[in-house]
């Protein structure tokens, strides 16, 4: 039996499965796929591994629905740090998160039941380099033109730990359904990236995210911190300032340095239910 807990950061779901004891570090692509899949499975966008401390308090390892590894998950991160809280392995409401992205800052805010409501993290520095993101080219790629299928449009990218694209070319939806997976999959990205479409209303800004290995999702906290950066270098919000960002799944407020030396990151994260499993029963 494999003891899980399912959670939610403004609607980007995951299945959390705690390592600190066993410290067993074998990730399986195939028992992530079943447990993710919401026809025969558990239902998520992805699984998190907590591990313990590697230079670091806890460590979090990410496995999109499709099996894939990513660096980093804004969402996740929220997620690892209201369990962790929750369940008493971190006592502090301070504390840091090793990810393939880096050892991150955690700092928790408490409801009225004494567990946490919301996270408040420092996703780092944006990474602008082009070959750094990754994408092909040697230059920072701002507001840059592709072209997807017979859509042309402009865009940033920006890498949180890991790639994404933001585009604020006005589009219809159908056409943004339409330019989602072929955008993750364009050459121009060499490990696909996420892919932001975005606008920006009175100060905020509305957002929806084509997750690379999890197609479109609810919500996506490296999107929004990516957009944020996005916006802020075309001057569509202010460096320094808290800046509201909304997803399909609810809202996330975003603070961009205007030295581009971190991003802040405030949201939400719940407990959705537990349970244990058997791998029998996931079909593999």
């Amino acid at each position: 039996m494999i003891r899980f807990w399912k959670y939610h950061g403004i609607g980007n779901d995951f299945v959390v499965l705690d390592r600190t004891e066993d410290r067993d570090m074998t990730m399986r692509p195939d028992l992530c796929r079943n447990m993710c899949d919401r026809h025969i499975g558990i239902g998520a966008d992805g699984v998190l591994y907590i591990f313990p401390g590697k230079n670091a308090d806890i460590s979090m390892r990410i496995i999109n629905a499709d099996g894939s590894e990513a660096e980093m998950c804004g969402n996740g991160i929220r997620c690892v740090a209201k369990y962790v809280y929750d369940a008493g392995i971190i006592s502090k409401k301070v504390f840091t998160v090793n990810t393939l992205a880096g050892v991150l800052k955690a700092e928790v805010s408490l409801g009225y039941d004494g567990r946490v409501a919301t996270a408040k993290i420092d996703m780092g520095a944006p990474e602008l380099n082009g070959r750094k993101i990754p994408v092909d080219t040697d230059e920072q790629a701002i507001d840059i033109e592709l072209k997807a299928g017979d859509v042309r449009l402009t865009g940033t990218a920006v890498s949180m730990g890991n790639p994404h694209f933001v585009t604020f070319t006005p589009l219809n939806n159908a056409t943004i359904d339409r330019l989602g997976p072929l955008m993750e999959n364009h050459p121009f990205f060499p490990n696909r990236a996420n892919i932001e479409f975005a606008s920006v209303k009175d100060g905020k800004i509305y957002l929806r995210v084509y997750e690379r290995g999890a197609s479109w999702t609810l919500a996506c906290g490296t999107g929004a911190c990516a957009t944020t950066v996005a916006a802020a270098l075309n001057g569509l919000v202010p460096f320094d300032e808290p800046v509201d960002v909304h997803l399909p799944g609810g809202w996330l407020k975003i603070t961009a340095s205007e030295k581009l030396d971190r991003v802040l990151m405030e949201g939400p994260a719940e407990l959705v239910f537990s349970g244990d499993f058997r791998e029998q029963e996931l079909h593999i």
